[in-house]
C-alpha cells in the first residue's frame, strides 16, 4: 500500500494510527443487559460455552449419517447440515435437472426414508441441529420432525435451527423457488406452525454470511441482515402473528472475514441495533424478543486454493473473532474447501481449532474481552451509523422485498464485490500465497471425492420408495396440499400429512410450483 493512501477497513472507515479515549462513545451497558451490546447472557460463555457445529452432508444419507456420529464423538456438540444443490431447489435426485448435482454439495435427501438414515442413532432429544436449507425448508423441517417421532421423540423436545431466509436468495445466492410473495408465506406459516408445533425450534436463521460472501462489506452485511430481518418480522405481523409470540425464535447468521478488528465490532453492532429495532420500531417487550443470537461461520470466501496450508491460520483469526464477538455457534472451515468438500482429516481439523481456543486459552471467562477498546468502540459506532443509514435508504425504497426486487442491493453488494478484487489486483490488499508470497511449486492435497455410484445409489433408493408407498394417499395428500396453498391455510399441516406418507421433496415442492409459479429475476439485474 503507498505511503499517501490512508489505511481503510473493507467497510472504508478511515483507520488512523492510534485511538484515544475520546474516540469513545458512552459506555454500553453491561453483558446480558438492553441493548446487549456486549452480549446477550450476563457471563456468556462461562455459563455455557458456544456449540460447536461443523457444517457438513455430501453424497448419500447413509455416508453423512457417518461423518456426523464422528464428528460428535469427536467432540462436536452441534450438527449442521449440508444439502445438494437439487434439494436446495426443491427437485427430486432422480429429476433430468439433478443430473451430475446429486451428493456433491451436500447430501441428498428426497424423503422421510432418506432424512430417518440420515438421523439413525443420533439423539435428536439432546443434539441440536442446524439445517442449511431455504426455498424448501419447511419441507425439510418437517422431514425432520418426522424423523424424531419415529424415534419417540416429541415436536416440544427439539432444538436447532432451520435457515429459511429466502430474501438473501434473491439478492445474494440464488437458490430460490418461489417469487417472494408465496416464499414469504412460506416464511411465515413455519414461524406460526413451529410456536405451536416446535416452540424450541428457531424458525429462521437471517443470514448476512451469503450477503458477505457475494461480496458485501462488513458494514453492508450488517445493514442488509437486519433490513431483511425487519422484513420478516413485517411479514409475521401481517399475517396476524403477535410479535412476542415469534421473536423469541428468531436467529441470525453472519460472516466472520479476516477484518479482524471490525468484524468483532460488527458482532456488538448488531446485537445493539436489532435491540433497538425490535423496541422503537416493533414494540417488542419480551427480552428475548431483543436479543439477536447468532451462529457465525468463517468466510470460504478467505480460503485460497493456493497454498491451501495458509487457510488453517486464516480460519483461525475468523475463528476467533468470533468467539471474541460474542457468537453463539460456530461453524470453522475446512482448509481444503477451495478445492472440493472437506475430508473428515480437514473437518476434524477445524473442529480441533475451536476446541483448542475454547479450552486452551481461557478467552470464555470474561464476557465481551475487548470491551473498551479505543479502536473497537469507535468501530462499534461507526458501524452502526453506517448501517443504520443504509437500513435508512431500504425503508425509503419500501423495505427489503423492494430493494431486492428493484435489484438496488445486488448492485450493492456487486459494486463491492468488485472494488475489492480490484484491490487485490493492484496489490493493494495483500492474499499471501496469491497476489504476494506465491510458491514456486505446490504440495498435492487429498480431497474428498463424491463418486458416481453414490448419486446411481440414490436414484435407485428414490424410485424404491415410489413402488412401496401408498401412491393413492400421497396423491391425496397432495392435493390437499394444492387446495391450502390456493387459499389461506397453513400449508405446513398437510405438507406434513403428505411426507408422512413418503411423498418425495420434489413432488410436495413440484405441486406448490404449480400454485405458485416460479421466481424470474428481472433481466437487467
Amino acid at each position: 500500500m503507498s505511503e499517501e493512501t490512508a489505511p481503510v477497513s473493507e467497510s472504508g472507515l478511515e483507520l488512523k494510527p492510534f485511538y484515544t479515549s475520546a474516540d469513545l462513545g458512552p459506555e454500553s451497558a453491561p453483558p446480558g443487559e438492553f441493548p446487549y451490546t456486549r452480549g446477550v447472557y450476563p457471563d456468556m460463555y462461562r455459563g455455557r460455552p458456544w456449540t460447536m457445529r461443523q457444517y457438513a452432508g455430501f453424497a448419500t444419507a447413509a455416508e453423512s449419517n457417518q461423518r456426523y456420529r464422528r464428528l460428535l464423538e469427536a467432540g462436536q456438540t452441534g450438527l449442521s447440515v449440508a444439502f445438494d444443490l437439487p434439494t436446495q431447489m426443491g427437485y427430486d435426485s432422480d429429476d433430468p435437472l439433478a443430473e451430475g448435482e446429486v451428493g456433491k454439495v451436500g447430501v441428498a435427501i428426497d424423503s422421510l426414508a432418506d432424512m430417518e438414515i440420515l438421523m439413525r442413532d443420533i439423539p435428536l432429544d439432546r443434539v441440536t441441529t442446524s439445517m442449511t436449507i431455504n426455498a424448501p425448508a419447511s419441507g425439510l423441517m418437517l422431514l425432520y420432525q418426522l424423523a424424531a417421532e419415529k424415534q419417540g421423540i416429541a415436536g416440544a423436545s427439539l432444538g436447532g435451527t432451520v435457515q429459511n431466509d429466502i430474501l438473501k436468495e434473491y439478492a445474494a445466492r440464488g437458490t430460490y423457488i418461489f417469487p417472494p410473495e408465496p416464499s414469504m408465506r412460506l416464511v411465515t406459516d413455519t414461524f406460526a406452525y413451529c410456536a405451536g408445533e416446535m416452540p424450541r425450534w428457531n424458525t429462521i436463521s437471517i443470514s448476512g454470511y451469503h450477503i458477505s460472501e457475494a461480496g458485501a462489506t462488513p458494514m453492508q452485511e450488517l445493514a442488509f441482515t437486519l433490513a431483511n430481518g425487519c422484513a420478516y418480522v413485517e411479514a409475521a405481523l401481517a399475517a396476524g402473528l403477535e410479535i412476542d409470540q415469534f421473536a423469541p425464535r428468531l436467529s441470525f447468521f453472519f460472516n466472520c472475514k479476516m477484518e479482524f478488528l471490525e468484524e468483532i465490532a460488527k458482532f456488538r453492532a448488531a446485537r445493539k441495533m436489532w435491540a433497538q429495532l425490535m423496541t422503537d420500531r416493533f414494540g417488542a417487550r419480551d427480552p428475548r424478543s431483543l436479543m439477536l443470537r447468532f451462529h457465525t461461520q468463517t468466510a470460504g470466501s478467505s480460503l485460497t486454493s493456493l497454498q491451501p496450508y495458509n487457510n488453517v491460520v486464516r480460519t483461525t483469526i475468523e475463528a476467533l473473532a468470533a468467539v471474541l464477538g460474542g457468537t453463539q455457534s460456530l461453524h470453522t472451515n475446512g482448509f481444503d474447501e477451495a478445492l472440493a468438500l472437506p475430508t473428515e482429516f480437514a473437518a476434524t481439523l477445524a473442529l480441533r481449532t475451536q476446541q483448542v481456543i475454547g479450552f486452551e486459552t481461557n478467552i470464555t471467562a470474561v464476557a465481551d474481552p475487548l470491551a473498551g477498546s479505543y479502536l473497537v468502540e469507535s468501530l462499534t459506532d461507526r458501524l452502526e451509523q453506517g448501517a443504520t443509514a443504509l437500513i435508512a435508504q431500504i425503508d425509503e425504497m419500501g423495505g427489503s422485498v423492494k430493494a431486492i426486487e428493484s435489484g438496488w442491493m445486488q448492485r450493492e453488494i456487486g459494486d463491492s464485490a468488485f472494488k475489492f478484487q480490484q484491490a487485490v489486483e493492484r496489490d493493494q490488499r495483500v492474499i499471501v500465497g496469491v497476489n504476494r508470497f506465491q510458491a514456486q511449486s505446490e504440495r498435492d492435497v487429498e480431497i474428498q471425492r463424491v463418486l458416481p455410484v453414490s448419486e446411481e445409489s440414490q436414484r435407485a433408493a428414490v424410485a424404491k420408495v415410489r413402488a412401496e408407498r401408498d401412491s393413492a394417499a400421497v396423491e391425496g395428500d397432495l392435493e390437499a396440499l394444492e387446495a391450502a396453498a390456493r387459499g389461506t391455510e397453513n400449508v405446513l399441516h398437510p405438507m406434513k400429512q403428505a411426507l408422512s406418507d413418503y411423498a418425495t421433496i420434489g413432488e410436495v415442492f413440484g405441486r406448490l410450483r404449480q400454485v405458485w409459479g416460479r421466481y424470474q429475476p428481472r433481466a437487467e439485474i
